[in-house]
């Protein structure tokens, strides 16, 4: 048993180390694989980091917020999902906290986050 359990952590190390390191406020591009009847495509999901639950888990997840046509779209991913092709480090954001969930009353220009230089 503790060897099955092992050899997961260990494959969560490995996906882990092959994304990029982000946080929340930075901007990231997560390639996702799309199943249509017996096609399989990728899409990609651009917004900003809001948050990142569980850090350092196999059940971690983070959220992407984007705003689209003036609807603003968030999305939860699991990190170590099978359906993640790849994750792309846009844009490093600086701010001071954890959880960004003050972007959803905002919209336009008090919606930005500087980038960190």
């Amino acid at each position: 048993m503790n060897e099955i359990i092992k050899s997961i952590e260990a494959e969560g190390q490995e996906r882990r180390a092959s994304f990029p390191e982000f946080q929340a406020g930075d901007t990231i591009n997560v390639h996702v694989r799309i199943t249509e009847g017996n096609k399989e495509r990728i899409q990609q999901f651009q917004g900003t980091v809001i948050q990142r639950k569980n850090p350092n888990s196999n059940g971690e997840t983070f959220t992407v917020r984007k705003v689209s046509n003036g609807i603003g779209i968030e999305r939860i991913f699991p990190l170590l999902s099978p359906s993640i092709d790849k994750i792309d480090l846009v844009r490093r954001g600086k701010v001071r906290r954890a959880r960004l969930f003050y972007l959803r009353g905002r919209q336009g220009k008090a919606a930005r986050i500087k980038e960190k230089i």
